[in-house]
């Protein structure tokens, strides 16, 4: 068999499992473990998988700049971000991540509820400008343009002050080994900090983003008290959030 034949052979199992182990893989297709190990990481550089420890992951497609992402399953964010809007209540303190999900959010939170917003995102404090009953509290930073976030010790020190009863955090991919991924360092810190300060964090996303996994660890699905999706989720990501106390609402 060509190796091109085998690499694509090996798509074919991950998007069926949603996981591969070198290992198996050597044995299913008769050649070195050294010669899967090439394989994944070529279709790693292409963007089609995500290495991890002994194998690998389906691939995010949520890591594309904010511009390119606004045309994403924009139906599919419009329905998760409505039954985000729902769990808002007045008075309360809600963290917003950044994201073209969360900007779908807060276009769906109803005028006139009154309830104090902050976010290390400037996008989404400009989309809170046309509501007076909401105070905005913008978290300063170094700006990470790929996201439109801000990031670094500063935004980390000012994240430390706040008591939060709701974060809303985006995430590129959900995976029931991998958890919560993001395709950026600093940005995972940043999600890490804010869901820290939070009594809950609600984790939205479309079906693009579940079963896959980006080069970055937020955390554990155990982190999420809330996880929203448009899509069924699958019975290994469901039984994983089971285990680990994840309440998921589909939308």
């Amino acid at each position: 068999m060509l190796a091109s034949q085998r690499k694509q052979q090996i798509l074919q199992i991950l998007a069926r499992d949603k996981q591969v182990q070198s290992g198996d893989l050597s044995q299913h297709f008769g050649v070195s473990e050294d010669s899967i190990r090439r394989d994944l990481r070529e279709l790693a550089a292409e963007g089609l998988l995500q290495r991890v420890h002994g194998g690998a992951l389906p691939a995010s497609a949520a890591i594309a700049p904010i511009e390119t992402r606004k045309s994403v399953q924009k139906s599919a964010k419009a329905a998760v971000a409505l039954k985000g809007a729902a769990l808002i209540q007045r008075g309360q303190v809600v963290i917003f991540d950044g994201g073209t999900t969360t900007t779908q959010l807060i276009a769906s939170i109803p005028h006139g509820l009154a309830f104090t917003a902050v976010t290390h995102s400037p996008g989404i404090a400009m989309g809170l400008l046309d509501r007076p009953q909401v105070e905005v509290i913008l978290i300063g930073g170094v700006l990470f343009k790929h996201s439109a976030v801000t990031v670094g010790s500063s935004a980390l020190e000012s994240i430390r002050r706040i008591n939060a009863d709701l974060f809303f955090m985006g995430v590129t991919g959900i995976h029931p080994q991998a958890g919560f991924t993001t395709g950026d360092y600093e940005e995972a810190g940043i999600k890490r900090a804010l869901s820290q300060r939070a009594a809950e964090t609600v984790v939205m996303a479309s079906e693009e983003k579940v079963g896959a996994a980006s080069a970055f660890s937020i955390g554990e699905l155990s982190m999420a008290s809330t996880l929203i999706v448009n899509a069924n989720p699958g019975a290994e990501l469901l039984a994983a959030c089971q285990r680990q106390q994840v309440a998921v609402i589909s939308s």
